[in-house]
């Protein structure tokens, strides 16, 4: 065996459920003890920890370790066995091309590898197979292992503490399931998963794992996931009721991901960014108002469509009918029984179902229509006749779910109108836009009477749902 004075060490776990490194820990002491017996000097450890060599993700310490012995600033490397170098046989031919290239020799705490010769490469090349079947057969077991906790309604061991659990994953931690329940309800009544992350943040909330502050991407995985109403998932499927407690009721989860349905379509578009989008028609030709102009003088306006079936002739000042729509709103929900009535809509859990069932229908309705216009079968002329019947369908999907949805847009506010005044302007805008469509179902605005430039409420003809 030659001398070497830049020897490498190498030392790999896969799984360090303490945190502590252990494992490699002791890999790198048996490797330290190889190399001054041998007298080699040992010129760069490298560690992966916590990081399988059987499932192919990358290993960065590896990768570096590769780009040295390339870089000829390594003479041997030492590990302590040869599957904590890799379990991976074509990962192995790569290896030995490398070091045969860069005539390094590699050794291991257990025996000798000896690439340098046909039986040595054999034995290696044995190895590998030998250790990639094993690891095979643990992931499948492995695999097994966690759908048998799953069925049962198991977590599984390992892996990070759930929020709002300790760290069996079955315990309540109470404060964080209090954390969860006011997001849960404050979502469902129309606050932005972004306006909950500005809210943990300034109230100081400690943030789960690693990250610096509460972001959507935070807050999102918590609220969608169906652990939080006890029930137990497995590779995106929920098999049935888990063993831990539930921090919100199945019917929040339902009405939480109706809502999450519900702005999801949206996408954060600019047709939501303001109160009224898609709530006022025009009262010459009945089409839709569409937001425009600068913050100073944005107005709401009917838009000349190609084929002629809208004006283009009207348009309201956005600032003038957003303040009149509040003020109604306000008003009306101060209305004697306007609680219960809203209480009245809820509906039953298959209706709400259904409702899900009839948006998705009527938003593959207009994808469908879209391909068939893409492929050649549709006309424009034809497209256009079929798109509008679809999109009134989708329309009225939506605004059905809405109202289902929208029976908890009060919670947390007090209905009394000097109550609901104050609290209007600290709303985040989807509160309001959620407060708005839970009861007006559109408004027209007729032509302004000639000579008037105030905003003049005989214009306005309004259809509240309740």
């Amino acid at each position: 065996m030659k001398q070497a004075n830049a020897a490498a060490i190498y030392a790999r776990i896969s799984s360090d459920q303490s945190g502590e490194g252990l494992g490699v820990q002791r890999q790198l002491e048996d490797c330290r003890r190889l190399a001054a017996e041998r007298h080699w000097v040992v010129a760069a450890e490298y560690v992966d920890n916590d990081i399988s060599a059987y499932s192919g993700k990358t290993r960065p310490s590896y990768e570096r370790m590769l780009i040295d012995i390339e870089a000829g600033r390594v003479d041997a490397v030492l590990v302590y066995h040869l599957d904590r170098l890799t379990r991976r046989p074509a990962e192995l031919e790569h290896f030995i091309d490398v070091c045969t290239d860069a005539r390094v020799d590699v050794t291991t705490v257990t025996g000798d590898i000896g690439l340098g010769n046909d039986n040595g490469l054999m034995i290696a090349r044995i190895t590998s197979a030998m250790a990639a079947a094993e690891s095979g057969r643990k992931s499948a077991r492995i695999k097994r292992k966690m759908l048998q906790n799953a069925q049962m309604g198991k977590p599984n061991s390992g892996g990070a503490r759930p929020y709002g659990y300790e760290n069996d994953k079955v315990t309540l931690r109470e404060e964080e399931a209090r954390v969860i329940r006011d997001l849960a309800l404050r979502y469902i009544a129309g606050e932005s998963m972004n306006t909950l992350a500005r809210w943990l943040n300034r109230e100081g909330i400690p943030v789960p794992g690693k990250a610096p502050s509460w972001h959507v991407q935070t807050v999102r995985p918590i609220l969608i996931s169906a652990r939080i109403a006890g029930i137990r998932e497995y590779e995106g499927r929920e098999l049935g009721p888990a063993i831990w407690p539930a921090i919100i009721s199945l019917d929040e989860r339902r009405q939480l991901l109706a809502v999450h349905q519900s702005k999801s379509r949206g996408g954060g578009t600019k047709k939501n960014r303001y109160l009224l989008s898609g709530l006022l028609r025009c009262g010459r030709c009945g089409g839709v108002l569409f937001h425009s102009g600068p913050p100073n003088i944005r107005r709401y306006q009917c838009q000349l469509a190609t084929d002629d079936s809208t004006c283009g002739r009207l348009y309201i000042n956005a600032l003038k009918i957003e303040g009149w729509a509040a003020a109604a709103a306000i008003m009306r929900l101060d209305a004697p029984g306007m609680t219960s009535l809203l209480a009245a809509r809820v509906t039953d859990d298959d209706r709400h179902t259904a409702q899900i069932a009839d948006v998705m229908k009527a938003e593959r309705a207009l994808t469908e229509l879209a391909e068939m216009l893409g492929a050649g079968e549709l006309s424009r002329a034809e497209y256009a006749a079929a798109r509008k019947v679809a999109a009134e369908r989708h329309v009225e999907a939506l605004r059905e779910l809405d109202r289902a949805t929208g029976t908890h847009v009060l919670d947390g506010i007090d209905p009394d109108r000097a109550a609901l005044t104050r609290s209007w302007e600290r709303l985040d805008l989807p509160r309001q836009r959620a407060i708005m469509r839970t009861l007006l179902e559109y408004a027209i605005i007729h032509p302004r009477p000639r000579g008037t430039r105030k905003l003049d409420p005989t214009r306005i003809e309004a259809r509240w749902t309740v």
